[in-house]
């Protein structure tokens, strides 16, 4: 530690005296070479001034830090030795004890006293010995080697290695992460019953993150996550093995009240989801009345600081139109019905925030906009109008979800995954095709009573008008066209000994109705651990 503290204290001076060294050398090679070598070394030279400020902020950061984490861990442990004496003098020596049969009265009550404190403060020993160890990680933390890049800017890795162990009662649309649930007739089990054991690593996650330098006055942020929820490899057992997949990577810029956000995110439009870790591939509750998606997108956030406790964030922007289509082609990109249109859909959206007992407390609306060419002149119109909020009653129990009513957005996940069906091939001039309107949300209940602890408890539904669907068979979409409501509810435990370790439990029920028949019933029982980085 003495090392690293001089090393600190040295560093400033060393980088004054590169900067000098570099600068007299410059000027040398300037006076010796021609006007366009000057002009370029002077940019070299700006360009290592600012590495040079942007390297002593970032150490300066790094020793406050240290200096912080050092001054708490002193702490901890000049508590700890204070304790151990407590304890000491609490129990007497053998020495000084009198023969048996001779204690008195009062030294029997002391003894008793002194053997009901020791317990008490063993347990406080050990408590204060786990944070002295986490003080003293977060101390090494600071010194650790980080990600390097070419551009040499910070970049920051991080993820969840996720295993899930999961148990299916009834015949679901994905064995992993059931969204709907199947008529389990003879004809689709055979003589199986419905039911289906697995587990898989699949929804494991990798981020990345870039911090960039600072343009005209913005600071640069980019981030990527992947998991391995893509296509099956074409190898035996190749159903454990998925491909890597993207989720999500922006590109951001950030100044004090606004930012420029760029790439593929999820609908910011409306953004809050479930709390699973049994369904990450695909969010929870998606069909059952959560929206979600992730769309390219080009969208620009302000925010308004009302007060000292609240703001108001307007946001806006355009993002690709997309429909719930299925790919018609494994390599090849060919347009969709919304991006057949030739125009982006539009969305914005009006949050207003603060903090109440040490918790977000959020109230946000939304609106979506987007046209639909299904060829021959059949032009639908997608909108959908949002509220979500989150709200929290005490320091343990909060209350989140999201409302939605709209039309043609099986893009977004509503309408069980179904902007529009029709009575024959697209093809054909003489087809019908007729928009879905949908309606639809969800709402979670969250009990934590502690830092490491929480329970969850979920339920969501989305519908659109038997009427709507009647008549009509097909669908340009994965799910049939003949389902008018889909419900799901859930409920889990999530456990967090350490930082960076979880255990997790999840039921899930999943009831979805059709047209011509009743209801198709099926559960999952899963079993979760993992571990992030």
């Amino acid at each position: 530690m003495p090392f690293r503290d001089s090393v600190l204290k040295l560093s400033p001076f060393v980088i004054v005296f590169l900067a000098l060294a570099f600068g007299a050398a410059g000027a040398q090679e300037s006076a010796a070479g021609g006007q366009s070598e000057t002009s370029e070394l002077r940019d070299s030279i700006h360009q290592m001034q600012l590495q040079i400020q942007q390297m002593q902020g970032l150490m300066h950061e790094m020793k406050d830090e240290a200096d912080h984490y050092r001054s708490e861990t002193l702490k901890l442990e000049h508590e700890l030795e204070l304790t151990r004496q407590q304890l000491s003098s609490l129990q007497p020596s053998a020495a000084a004890n009198p023969p048996p049969g001779t204690e008195t009265e009062a030294t029997q009550e002391s003894r008793s006293g002194a053997t009901a404190q020791a317990p008490k403060t063993e347990q406080r020993i050990a408590k204060l010995e786990e944070d002295a160890e986490l003080m003293n990680d977060k101390i090494d933390e600071q010194y650790q080697t980080k990600v390097e890049s070419a551009s040499k800017h910070r970049v920051k890795l991080s993820g969840i290695l996720l295993m899930n162990i999961f148990s299916n009662k009834g015949l679901v649309d994905h064995l992993e992460v059931p969204g709907i649930a199947l008529p389990a007739t003879s004809s689709t089990t055979g003589a199986n019953t419905g039911g289906s054991f697995g587990a898989t690593f699949r929804q494991s996650e990798l981020g990345l993150e870039v911090y960039g330098p600072t343009f005209a006055g913005a600071k640069t942020q980019g981030n990527f996550v992947a998991d391995f929820f893509g296509e099956f490899p074409e190898t035996v057992n190749g159903s454990v093995s998925g491909a890597l997949r993207l989720r999500t990577g922006t590109i951001r810029l950030d100044w004090p009240q606004t930012s420029v956000v760029a790439g593929l995110d999820t609908l910011f439009f409306s953004p809050l989801y479930p709390t699973s870790f049994a369904s990450v591939g695909i969010p929870a509750l998606s069909y059952s009345g959560n929206l979600w998606g992730w769309t390219p997108q080009l969208r620009v956030e302000h925010r308004l600081i009302s007060s000292e406790r609240s703001t108001f964030t307007v946001s806006g922007g355009i993002l690709d139109p997309l429909t719930g289509e299925a790919p018609p082609n494994e390599f090849l990109r060919l347009p969709g019905a919304g991006e057949g249109s030739r125009q982006p859909a539009y969305a914005a959206r009006l949050e207003w925030g603060r903090r109440v007992w040490g918790q977000p407390l959020t109230l946000g609306t939304g609106g979506y906009f987007s046209r639909e060419n299904w060829g021959f002149n059949r032009n639908i119109s997608g909108w959908a109008g949002t509220t979500d909020w989150t709200v929290p009653f005490s320091a343990h129990f909060s209350l989140s979800g999201v409302f939605y009513y709209g039309n043609a957005i099986g893009g977004l996940g509503a309408g069980i995954g179904r902007s529009v069906v029709f009575n024959g091939p697209l093809s054909d001039p003489a087809t019908t095709v007729h928009a879905l309107e949908a309606i639809g949300g969800w709402s979670q209940l969250k009990f934590k009573p502690g830092a490491k602890l929480e329970f969850n408890f979920a339920a969501g539904q989305d519908s659109v008008e038997a009427g709507e669907v009647r008549g009509f068979t097909l669908t340009p979409g994965y799910f049939p066209a003949n389902l008018n409501r889909n419900r799901s509810e859930f409920a889990n435990f999530i456990y967090r000994p350490r930082s960076n370790l979880l255990f997790s439990t999840e039921f899930r029920t999943l009831r979805t109705y059709a047209v011509d028949r009743g209801s198709d019933r099926a559960n999952q029982l899963n079993l979760i651990m993992g571990v992030l980085f």
